[in-house]
């Protein structure tokens, strides 16, 4: 499989718009990491005021020995109420809006809006300790970032060393404009070219160009020549995303033939 997809996908079922119940989406989650699937998930994500429901769909009953990884989105500012990992949970990051400190041995991400992504905020999360989180989409097309303003906070993160996770709007591998609600979402194949311009030094234009370009067969493409080298250092920069569909963006990598036909 190639190490650009690997645990690409955060689970984020429990949110709208999938809304799974949490015991079905753990079950869900459990099943895939039976399956070809597994190597390309992430943690599950949960709030902390699911954390009771969580901990009891995913008891040591229901997955003996294998705790599930969770990602906790909390509401405050510090990582204190994240609890220590069980037979049931294993929380490996938190994430927020009012985190002000690292997570210890925790993973912390702050979300930071898209228009707030300056160099200065950049370089006060890093000395913080802290990820960043961008949210990418949401229920009102305002919610969606332009390729300008994406582009602008990827560069901005790459050059001052901070890690970034996407959230929200990213079900499918290629930009596009949804036929129904006509909001235009970004791809995760076009972050993934976009950050590979921006970790080789690319400018706002360029990686805003990467994001915007509407071409399956041409994004795919230049998904393949993405070497091993500058995978890595493509991930260890754009760490993950949070979709509430796994099925929808590995469809998309099947059709795009960048996935083996035997993963699902």
């Amino acid at each position: 499989m190639n190490p650009l997809f690997a645990r690409l996908f955060d689970d984020a079922a429990i949110f709208p718009p999938g809304d799974l119940p949490v015991p079905d989406a753990v079950k869900a989650y459990r099943e895939r990491q039976l399956s070809p699937l597994e190597p390309l998930l992430g943690p599950f994500v949960c709030s902390l005021a699911r954390l009771d429901e969580l901990v009891a769909a995913a008891g040591p009953a229901a997955a003996p020995g294998r705790p599930l990884p969770v990602s906790l989105v909390v509401p405050g500012p510090d990582t204190s109420a994240a609890p220590a990992a069980s037979t049931a949970i294993d929380v490996l990051a938190v994430e927020g809006p009012e985190l002000i400190g690292p997570g210890g041995t925790l993973t912390a991400y702050r979300e930071v809006g898209r228009g707030e992504i300056t160099a200065t905020r950049v370089a006060a999360l890093r000395d913080a300790g802290l990820r960043l989180k961008i949210r990418t989409g949401g229920v009102r097309a305002d919610a969606f970032p332009t390729e300008k303003d994406l582009a602008e906070a990827i560069c901005r993160a790459t050059a001052g060393g901070v890690p970034f996770k996407l959230t929200a709007g990213l079900h499918d591998p290629i930009r596009h404009r949804d036929p129904l609600t006509g909001f235009e979402h970004h791809g995760f194949l076009n972050v993934l070219v976009a950050t590979a311009h921006a970790v080789q030094g690319g400018g706002v234009d360029e990686v805003a160009a990467a994001l915007a370009d509407q071409d399956g067969h041409r994004v795919a493409a230049a998904i393949t020549t993405i070497d091993e080298r500058l995978a890595r250092d493509v991930r260890r920069q754009f760490v993950s995303f949070g979709t509430c569909s796994i099925s929808e963006p590995v469809d998309g990598l099947l059709q795009l033939g960048l996935l083996p036909e035997d993963t699902l």
